[in-house]
């Protein structure tokens, strides 16, 4: 899975915090309608729930009269209320009257044509007083007026309509106030709380093999992530040990090598001179390389920026006079040259030996054993040195400093001298190139930056 297809661990949280809070908030509407079940609005329904009743019921007969058709909510508030008794009077006069009106209330059954709405009664324990409500509504048999008792009960209508207005009202604003504030507020609060994840997602992105004993930081790592963060530690400290027990292995190996190789080389250097014998020395030199590049492995892994000053040319010739009797036994002419004067920079004197060894090796094994390895040395910090062999071809002259890449499938080398040499070019700051020379043959390029008094004078001049 990509990392784009990857679900976010925010949004996630983000939506089960709107979907729980959505649960929590219908479970508040519930508890909300059965509490203002006996708030005034509810109790407001069900002192009007007999008159809706009769309302409901009403019609007019062919003689324009009152009457009450036989509905079911009629049928069941009979049953429910025995002692039913109303007085329902339209415009006319013209009037319908059922049960017996409470003494209490005989007075406005007069007057009523005068009263708009009005309730009547108490309903509170100890008073003998039973409630009614005397009120216009519009029904089927026209505008009427009901005066009766508030006998009966609630009507799921009643309910339906009392929550759908306390809903619109109340719930409904404060569902969309609570689902925008948690859109916006809870990304931020996950955000805060997964910083710490964030942090050591960064320090995991700047981990390098050259960077060995870094850990990822467990400050302000959420307690769900955090056996993860520490399993990742613990594997990256195992891989520190591996890594050094691999690195002393190779640095044992390599001085291990040495005296038996130099030992071959000396019992190389006195046979008899012939073709054979000059191989031998080769192959032998060969060893020592890529001994030495083994130890210079590891000194440039423990090795921070070089700060002493070292004089290219001195150093390039002190190089050239050590490979000169290898280079003449392999059929090749040498041509030195140095610009006058000094040409000082900062670095460390071995490493910049073991390059410019390297580079003068691989002229040796790849020039084809004819014509000039020709160096140059500028003033500028360049170093220069080609050979009239085949050439490097044009998709090759990156891939060459590659480790363990060869051009050449024969056997010898391992593939490590290039990319040793641009290790230690970078080291100092500088930078190498491959290309093809003016009469065909590989040409590498060192360039590397001046010592600061080098550049001074540079600078005068």
């Amino acid at each position: 899975m990509t990392a784009a297809s990857s679900p976010s661990l925010r949004w996630r949280l983000v939506k089960r915090l709107v979907a729980f809070q959505t649960v929590m908030l219908a479970l508040i509407v519930v508890i909300v309608v059965v509490a203002v079940w006996g708030t005034a609005r509810f109790a407001d329904a069900y002192e009007d729930s007999a008159l809706d009743v009769l309302r409901d019921a009403l019609v007019r007969n062919t003689d324009d009269l009152l009457v009450l058709g036989e509905t079911g909510d009629l049928r069941r508030l009979r049953r429910e209320a025995p002692d039913l008794w109303f007085i329902i009077r339209d415009k006319q006069g013209r009037d319908l009257r059922e049960g017996r009106v409470p003494a209490d209330y005989a007075p406005f059954a007069a007057g009523m044509n005068h009263i708009q709405q009005i309730r009547l009664g108490e309903d509170r324990a100890g008073i003998d007083k039973p409630a009614a409500v005397l009120k216009w509504v519009d029904s089927a048999a026209g505008r009427v007026q009901i005066l009766t008792g508030t006998q009966g009960h609630m009507s799921w209508q009643h309910l339906f309509w009392g929550v759908s207005l306390s809903s619109a009202t109340v719930i409904g604003p404060l569902f969309v106030l609570m689902a925008l504030v948690t859109l916006m507020v809870t990304p931020i609060v996950v955000r805060r709380a997964l910083s710490g994840l964030g942090a050591a997602a960064t320090q995991a992105g700047r981990i390098d093999i050259g960077q060995r004993g870094v850990r990822l930081p467990q400050a302000g790592v959420p307690a769900e992530i955090m056996p993860l963060v520490k399993a990742v530690n613990d594997a990256l400290a195992r891989l520190d040990k591996g890594y050094e027990r691999h690195q002393r292995f190779l640095a044992d190996a390599a001085h291990e090598l040495r005296t038996p190789i130099a030992i071959l080389t000396t019992r190389i250097a006195s046979l008899p001179p012939g073709p054979e014998k000059t191989r031998l020395l080769e192959d032998a030199s060969r060893l020592a390389v890529l001994t030495g590049q083994l130890l210079d492995f590891q000194r440039l892994d423990q090795q921070e920026r070089p700060t002493a000053t070292v004089d290219l040319a001195a150093l390039a010739q002190r190089v050239i006079v050590d490979l000169a009797p290898l280079a003449f036994a392999a059929g090749y002419e040498i041509d030195f040259k140095a610009d006058d004067g000094p040409i000082l920079v900062t670095g460390d004197q071995t490493s910049l030996e073991r390059a410019l060894t390297n580079l003068i090796q691989n002229a040796i094994d790849h020039g084809g054993r004819r014509g000039t390895i020709g160096i140059r040395v500028d003033r500028s910090g360049r170093i220069e040195i080609c050979d009239e062999g085949d050439g490097i071809p044009e998709s090759e002259t990156e891939r060459i400093f590659e480790p363990f890449h060869r051009l050449r499938q024969d056997g010898r080398g391992a593939g490590l001298g290039l990319n040793l040499v641009r290790e230690i070019v970078r080291l100092h700051g500088g930078h190498i190139a491959a290309s093809n020379g003016p009469k065909g043959g590989a040409c590498l390029e060192i360039d590397l930056p001046l010592a600061a008094r080098q550049a001074e004078g540079k600078m005068l001049s």
